[in-house]
């Protein structure tokens, strides 16, 4: 379990489909129906723990890109 695809692979396994149309969105409601499975005693704890932590990390760098282009266009409109 190493990227955002693998976790989709899962999820996928369970009958579930995200595909809200942002990145960011689809990663956070990811997050919610992975938590959802694991809480319904399907998912191993170990599998758990390794795909929160690449929904973890492809939240946080999602985020960043969101700052970072934001920041970059707040400069030119300072033009």
């Amino acid at each position: 379990m190493r990227t955002l695809y693998d976790v989709q692979q899962l999820l996928e396994r369970f009958g579930i489909l995200v595909h809200l149309g942002k990145r960011l969105w689809d990663i956070e409601l990811m997050t919610i129906e992975l938590e959802h499975v694991y809480t319904a005693g399907l998912l191993d704890a170990k599998i758990y723990v390794k795909a929160r932590a690449v929904l973890h990390r492809e939240r946080e760098y999602e985020l960043r890109m969101q700052q970072k282009n934001h920041e970059s266009s707040g400069k030119q409109h300072d033009r």
